[in-house]
């Protein structure tokens, strides 16, 4: 097969030069890459070709990854909430708790499929997401793995283990995420969930700490989203979370620390040191009212990752709000360029930590990749890139999603799903959840 007329972002040396040409895929891989002349294609006539796809001159990049996903949140549309919601905690208390605890499989399931869907119409191909679904714990990551693996979607799942609900809860939700390092396999990789400091007791994060250090894991937690997370833990535990993640040794170069928004400098400086990522996500800090970190805090080395907190299925719009909001706080356009185009590469590098096949669009690597929307209105070239996918790439629309060298979506349309049945079941568990809801 073959996708012609396409401007092709392969990554190389952490430097992007866009290449006007044809994708020749073979066995689910990319064999070939040919240069074709771009003013040729301006002036040449649309010819049809058998096994082959007109791109008409949109960019092609590698896929989107979405660092910190809740899946689980799916269904939270419209839910009659009762109660205040007037801070970050009652938010909890009144939403997100109850949501969490009124989940069965087939929520779970339905609020699955709904993610993936998302996912491929947004060129996601990579989910890292962190489950809850206290009531209904063990085996509840095996329901997400195999509706991602159906979808022909890779993940990396981690169940959100807390003590706000008991000792036995607290303990199912640790076999659950323990029972994990006997399934890793190709498309389904697993980090250690924790919900946040505030809500961890220390001989809960004592007994996950000797678990990922003897099998070489990586947690997955809420860090300081509010400044609640700071007060409570220093109160009931005498420490700050970010001291008490590195008291028990639970930090590493494969751990995800999600929000990271109320810590100081030094504390930034400490996340660096042991090589972790911070996984940042402004659409839900916003809503939440909780604040956004201050960049200038942050060393532009630092592993940023972009990730929806399942807001939406868009980590792209993430990229970009992301770039936003540093010009928004005082950094220079240069300083704002510079730190997006650094986030790029180290989210490859971050993701290839637990998928090293994961694409870089370059002859021999995996056919995964996606189409955009975009056809560049001026020249394109290595040193505008930036400029485009800023401004242009990441303002359109994903118009085609491949995985292993097939089509998951064409030209805005999910292949080889029935989405409209699909939709009748999602809406069937979201009526259900909507009636165990307004019951708590």
């Amino acid at each position: 097969m073959k996708i012609k007329n396409a401007w092709i972002c392969s990554v190389k040396s952490n430097s992007i030069t866009p290449v006007f040409g044809d994708i020749i895929l073979s066995d689910g891989k990319i064999k070939e890459i040919k240069k074709k002349n771009w003013n040729d294609y301006l002036n040449s006539k649309t010819k049809s070709e058998i096994n082959s796809y007109d791109a008409k001159g949109k960019v092609v990049t590698i896929p989107n990854v979405n660092f910190h996903e809740h899946i689980y949140s799916r269904l939270a549309k419209g839910l009659p909430i009762s109660g205040a919601t007037n801070n970050f905690i009652n938010i909890l208390k009144n939403l997100w708790w109850k949501l969490d605890h009124a989940l069965d499989n087939e929520m779970t399931k339905a609020s699955a499929e709904m993610a993936a869907l998302e996912s491929i119409k947004n060129g996601v191909t990579y989910i890292f997401d962190h489950h809850a679904s206290p009531s209904n714990t063990i085996g509840s990551l095996d329901i997400i793995g195999d509706v991602l693996r159906e979808r022909k979607l890779k993940g990396v799942l981690a169940f959100e283990t807390s003590d706000r609900n008991g000792e036995f809860l607290k303990t199912e939700a640790i076999i659950e995420n323990s029972s994990r390092i006997d399934f890793d396999d190709n498309d389904i990789k697993y980090l250690f969930g924790l919900h946040a400091s505030f809500t961890l007791k220390n001989d809960t994060l004592k007994t996950v700490s000797d678990f990922i250090n003897e099998n070489d894991l990586g947690i997955h937690i809420h860090l300081c989203e509010d400044p609640a997370d700071r007060k409570i833990s220093k109160d009931k535990f005498g420490n700050l979370p970010l001291t008490r993640l590195i008291k028990f040794n639970l930090l590493n170069d494969k751990s995800i620390v999600s929000h990271a928004i109320h810590l100081t400098k030094s504390e930034y400086k400490k996340i660096y040191d042991h090589g972790s990522a911070i996984a940042f996500n402004p659409d839900s800090n916003l809503n939440n009212s909780v604040g956004i970190p201050d960049f200038k805090n942050i060393s532009q080395d630092q592993i940023m990752l972009c990730s929806t907190d399942g807001m939406h299925a868009n980590p792209a719009k993430t990229l970009k709000t992301f770039f936003l909001l540093m010009r928004h706080s005082g950094l220079s356009s240069e300083e704002a360029f510079e730190r997006v185009i650094i986030t790029y590469f180290n989210q490859i590098k971050f993701v290839k930590k637990f998928f090293p096949d994961y694409t870089t669009l370059n002859k021999n690597d995996k056919a995964d990749f996606i189409i955009w929307d975009y056809v560049p209105p001026t020249p394109f070239n290595k040193n505008n890139f930036w400029g485009h996918y800023i401004y242009g790439i990441l303002e359109s629309q994903v118009s085609s999603t491949m995985k292993d060298g097939r089509f998951l979506m064409k030209e805005k349309k999910l292949i080889g799903v029935n989405e409209s049945e699909i939709q009748k079941e999602i809406y069937k568990q979201g009526e259900r959840l909507f009636k165990e809801f307004k019951k708590l």
